[in-house]
């Protein structure tokens, strides 16, 4: 049997070595940091000592790139300056970025982010809804290299069944969107070299708040690390996030992001450990 992707052998390290699926996500919202968050390197330095500090119980780290490119230039740097630091700490990166583009400016994205470099991450999220021939820069990029990509699949927002729930591409009209995108994850990945008891290079997002769909696109992409939204503050519970792991337990990271950042509304360092705490023993007690 092939071996999973270095990708997912160091996701499984991480997870190991926490005992937790936790990605704690990084959504920088300076007025809730008081005086100390007057600026984004201020909001940065508050992230660093968080992740100091709960380290030992994520698995991984996903910072949401528009909150800070929302901060121009000094955005970008702080944007730099976290993701070295979480490296540094060992944790896995996830860039939150959602891009995609034709031929050449997806190869410039995947080369901006996916090798070494000011933005270097050990995985981006990226968006299908321009064709699957826009996702092939990023799958040559992560084929030959220890990085790794999640699809956008099936999204945690209320608005996802717009489109994604849609079955207007099949000719027999008995596919959605999000089971094409499922199919073709999978493919990908078989095609790669990891047929199922594997995992590839090629993820997919799903939203825990999707109901049964997770459990659904968990038995569509057995080779497929999830990336899952949606625990917290968009209210979906440990349980309904558990659909995504395998027989095993693996195969998912759950991200959190405000509900760990900001559990009382101001950045409190002490709150937010507390909450992180708490979500890794309710995924410890879930079924």
């Amino acid at each position: 049997m092939p071996e999973s992707h270095p990708f997912i052998r160091r996701l499984r390290e991480s997870q190991t070595r926490a005992s937790s699926s936790i990605c704690l996500g990084l959504d920088p919202r300076p007025a809730q940091h008081g005086t100390s968050g007057s600026t984004i390197a201020a909001v940065v330095d508050d992230y660093k000592m968080l992740l100091d500090a709960v380290v030992d119980d994520v698995a991984a780290v996903k910072p949401q790139a528009a909150f800070f490119e929302a901060h121009g230039l000094a955005g970008l740097q702080a944007l730099s300056d976290v993701m070295h630091h979480a490296r540094s700490l060992g944790l896995p990166v996830v860039l939150d970025a959602k891009r995609g583009d034709i031929g050449s400016t997806a190869k410039a994205y995947a080369d901006a982010y996916l090798q070494a470099g000011d933005f270097e991450a050990d995985a981006l999220t990226v968006n299908p809804f321009l064709g699957f021939d826009t996702l092939e820069p990023f799958v040559d990029q992560v084929a030959s290299s220890t990085k790794g990509i999640f699809v956008l699949v099936a999204t945690s927002n209320p608005g996802r069944a717009d489109i994604q729930d849609a079955q207007p591409f099949q000719p027999t009209g008995s596919q959605t969107v999000s089971e094409a995108l499922a199919a073709w994850v999978q493919r990908t990945n078989e095609r790669l070299g990891f047929p199922a008891g594997t995992y590839g290079p090629i993820g997919a997002v799903v939203g825990a708040t999707t109901g049964t769909t997770l459990k659904t696109m968990r038995a569509a992409m057995p080779n497929a690390p999830l990336l899952v939204p949606g625990y917290g503050a968009q209210g979906a519970s440990a349980a309904d996030a558990s659909q995504a792991f395998d027989q095993d337990g693996g195969g998912a990271l759950i991200n959190a992001s405000r509900s760990l950042l900001y559990p009382e509304g101001a950045f409190n360092l002490e709150a937010s450990r507390r909450a992180t705490t708490a979500m890794k023993q309710a995924f410890t007690a879930a079924p």
